[in-house]
């Protein structure tokens, strides 16, 4: 269902560069949804915000959706994975926040890089614009320069997406001072668009005290406060909370809040984040947007999502998966990693089990001693060659135990210079380093492009046909004459770029199922949907878990 489109619109000021419009080139039928959290970080607003966008797609709407962070880098593609955790790769190259992620996982869309816009992609481009004279001599100030460069993000996505709604969260937490500009932005939208085609969702949390046994709505209160006196008014209040909120409590923050008391949800702590939006449906979350909207549309239908749930309440046995990384201290470094292995062993109706292997441990103890309880092993992508020994170790060890093994990203030019021979300690002496890679024009390839599969291949089985898009985030490629020293030492070549001109994947012969990729298909898998290759990994990994048992 469409409730109209924004094609053909032309919006005043339109073409103009960031913040000289007066950001009145918005699309006029779009509604917005603006996601903020307090109190306290790592509340789930990225979650809040992709359920809230998988319900109200379900319900018929178009829908987009896009973050602001506050931090003054222009993207997170040069922070470290335990500053930021992972940098979720876009089709289009954006490299951008790790809640990208969760956005496209849970409404099944591709993304771009217009839905990750920083505090440093917007100062940059003022800051242009004033260096041009775009503003003609003006003394550029936060409002209106800053706020409306903020403000033509937004409205241009709403009208190149032709969304019926857009969900916009605001990263960091209420209070902070670099979210005050994007605060301030949003507050502007409903005076730009009406009050009836914004909505204000503020995610909480309202603590458990085990020592009183009760539930406290202090902290809630406080951050509805700070909210308000930049004169935002929230329509609801996600409340994350360990415990059930009983009505009294709900009416207490609803009254101290000025909101309704079906609009205080509540969001209980869940064994599974695919759990969330069917809690935000019977709490009525998008039954509210909605009729705020003046929409009338029918329920959401989310029968694909419950069978998903159903089918976690359901896994019987486990696979152990060993990843082995030099961020492995921080799980979110490799965030959609995690989740398309759980999505394809849910899939298979087995638990995952993930075990976490530094890389540097692996050259201080034995990795047989070490590995040798895994069913599968995984070797995941980086932006350097950090560690390059310990995870050749892994490699080595999973082609010799016969274990499945999948190296992706960066992992593929390392499980290639272990099957050659020619990595770290283990190089030929008098060699020297080997021209095993050659740089890509410009900063490299990042975000999707075409792969050809080798005919009746391992791969082209997989995937079911022979050409393939996928995402890739690196500066060397591996020319493919390459392939046939590979060939020598028992490794067959699966994947390579148009032309021939880099190998993009391999696996060894011979081997139960040992592959290598120089992409990463972990961004391209759903709940709903798991990427092929997750499958049939995992699949071979309950098989070996199988062999193991028998034995």
């Amino acid at each position: 269902m469409r409730l109209r489109s924004c094609a053909g619109f032309r919006g005043e000021g339109e073409d103009k560069p960031a913040g000289e419009n007066g950001s009145k080139g918005f699309c006029t039928m779009t509604r917005y949804v603006f996601v903020t959290g307090g109190v306290a970080s790592s509340l789930g607003k990225g979650i809040t915000a992709a359920s809230l966008g998988l319900l109200l797609k379900a319900r018929g709407l178009r829908v987009a959706i896009m973050k602001f962070d506050p931090y003054i880098n222009v993207d997170p593609s040069t922070m470290s994975p335990y500053q930021h955790g992972e940098v979720f790769v876009t089709v289009d190259g954006g490299e951008t926040d790790l809640d990208l992620g969760h956005y496209e996982r849970f409404i099944d869309v591709a993304l771009t890089r217009r839905s990750s816009v920083t505090a440093g992609r917007i100062y940059q481009e003022v800051i242009d614009n004033e260096r041009r004279g775009v503003y003609g001599g003006a003394t550029v100030q936060v409002i209106p320069h800053v706020t409306n460069a903020i403000k033509d993000h937004v409205y241009g996505l709403a009208k190149q997406s032709e969304a019926d709604v857009l969900i916009v969260e605001i990263g960091g937490t209420v209070g902070d001072i670099e979210s005050l500009p994007f605060l301030e932005a949003i507050r502007q939208v409903r005076h730009d668009v009406g009050r009836n085609r914004v909505f204000y969702v503020h995610v909480t949390l309202v603590p458990y005290l085990k020592a009183a046994g009760e539930l406290k709505t202090k902290p809630t209160q406080h951050s509805v406060k700070e909210l308000r006196s930049i004169g935002i008014q929230p329509n609801a209040i996600v409340c994350r909370t360990e415990q059930p909120l009983p009505r009294d409590v709900r009416e207490k923050i609803a009254l101290f809040s000025d909101i309704e008391t079906e609009a205080v949800i509540e969001n209980l702590d869940v064994a599974t984040p695919y759990e969330v939006p069917l809690r935000l449906r019977t709490e009525g979350l998008d039954r509210i947007v909605v009729e705020r909207f003046g929409l009338s549309l029918p329920p959401a239908d989310l029968s694909a999502w419950e069978e998903v749930v159903d089918r976690v309440a359901r896994l019987s046995g486990a696979v152990r998966v060993g990843i082995v990384g030099e961020f492995v201290a921080l799980h979110d470094a490799y965030l959609s990693l995690v989740e398309a292995l759980r999505h394809a062993a849910i899939a298979h109706g087995v638990a995952l089990e993930i075990d976490w292997v530094d890389a540097r441990e692996l050259k201080r103890v034995s990795p047989d001693a070490r590995l040798g309880r895994l069913d599968a092993l995984v070797l995941p992508g980086t932006w350097d060659d950090r560690e390059e020994d310990g995870k050749a170790l892994a490699s080595r060890y999973a082609r010799r135990a016969g274990i499945p093994f999948l190296a992706l990203g960066y992992g593929f030019p390392v499980a290639l210079r272990e099957v050659l021979g020619v990595w770290g300690s283990e190089r030929p002496a008098g060699e020297g380093v080997l021209p095993m890679s050659a740089s890509l024009p410009g900063y490299g390839w990042v975000g999707a492009r075409p792969v050809e599969l080798a005919p009746r291949g391992m791969l082209s089985e997989i995937y079911g046909k022979e050409r393939i898009e996928e995402r890739m985030r690196h500066r060397e490629g591996v020319p493919f004459h390459w392939a046939e020293e590979l060939g020598r030492r028992g490794g067959l070549p699966e994947a390579w770029s148009e032309g021939r001109e880099y190998l993009l994947g391999f696996r060894f012969e011979g081997h139960p199922w040992f592959v290598a990729v120089q992409f990463y298909p972990e961004f391209a898998s759903r709940p709903t949907r798991p990427h092929p290759l997750f499958l049939a990994f995992i699949g071979a990994a309950v098989k070996a878990r199988a062999r193991t048992t028998l034995r």
